[in-house]
């Protein structure tokens, strides 16, 4: 098991880098230069989500805590079918 006074030190130096990139993310996805681009920060974003939630789960020690990350990966893996059926289209006009 995870020692809870290392989770105690790391977890918020963790949760503040992935607090940083989500921000970052964010910014590529309201402004990206392309929709490829915002796709793909759009991806990285609910990845950074899902892990953040798989981190909380542990540090509480509650595996239920992580089961919101199996509906957030499914619906992450639904809008990259959803693009990429739109990208093809678009591409044969």
């Amino acid at each position: 098991m995870v020692d809870a006074s290392l989770l105690n030190y790391v977890l918020p130096v963790v949760l503040g880098v992935y607090g940083l990139a989500y921000s970052i993310y964010s910014i590529v996805v309201l402004r990206g230069p392309t929709v490829p681009d915002m796709v793909l920060a759009l991806d990285v974003m609910t990845v950074d989500l899902i892990i953040i939630y798989l981190l909380i789960a542990l540090f509480y020690e509650s595996p239920m805590l992580a089961i919101g990350a199996i509906p957030l990966a499914s619906w992450i893996l639904l809008l990259d079918f959803v693009v990429a059926k739109y990208l093809l289209e678009v591409r044969k006009k």
